[in-house]
């Protein structure tokens, strides 16, 4: 979730058809924190890979699902979570003619009964991401990638946020069960990406 990613889609010429549609939810329900464009084409390749099941946390207006929706390949169950009901209810409207897709109301807990995830995006201001984060040996599979967006990019080691330690970021990286590196998507943006050990 970013916090002016809706506006980054200015232009939506070669933008995949379910990710306009939530763009255009998004802009008509005033939600700006859509995920941006360089992280939905990371999502969308990343979902190229999944073999059964996709989850996401943080829904929002369905942008970050969308691309997701966009890469997976046909059968791959989705599966994304969303505290808001009226964000829920619109993004179930929205991809009602979408098969395997499941949008549930909850905090990102809810994410676990419907896994373990090849894929799983945590996403929506946090959910799953900070003390205590989502616990990969129980929602990936062996080998499964979990991807934790919208962070800056890091520019010193150890990482910091406003001055203390970033153990939103740490977290990952000393994980024993993952192997995490950082990918810069933008001049200002970062996801992590880590893989569970088989």
């Amino acid at each position: 979730m970013s916090i002016s990613g809706t506006a980054s889609y200015a232009d939506r010429a070669a933008l995949p058809e379910p990710v306009v549609r939530a763009v255009e939810l998004a802009e008509r329900l005033g939600f700006a924190q859509s995920c941006r464009p360089e992280h939905g084409r990371l999502l969308q390749a990343l979902a190229g890979g999944a073999a059964g099941r996709i989850g996401e946390t943080g829904t929002g207006c369905g942008v970050g699902l969308g691309w997701l929706l966009a890469g997976r390949r046909p059968g791959v169950r989705v599966v994304s979570v969303e505290r808001e009901a009226e964000r829920v209810a619109a993004v179930r409207e929205l991809f009602a003619d979408v098969p395997d897709l499941e949008i549930v109301h909850g905090d990102w807990t809810a994410i676990a009964a419907h896994g373990p995830f090849d894929l799983l995006v945590l996403d929506g201001g946090g959910n799953g991401k900070q003390s205590p984060p989502a616990d990969p040996d129980l929602l990936l599979t062996a080998a499964g990638t979990l991807v934790v967006d919208d962070l800056t990019p890091l520019t010193a080691w150890p990482p910091t946020h406003q001055g203390r330690p970033d153990t939103g970021r740490t977290a990952w990286y000393d994980h024993p069960s993952l192997l995490t590196t950082e990918v810069r998507l933008a001049p200002d943006l970062a996801t992590l990406l880590a893989t569970h050990r088989p």
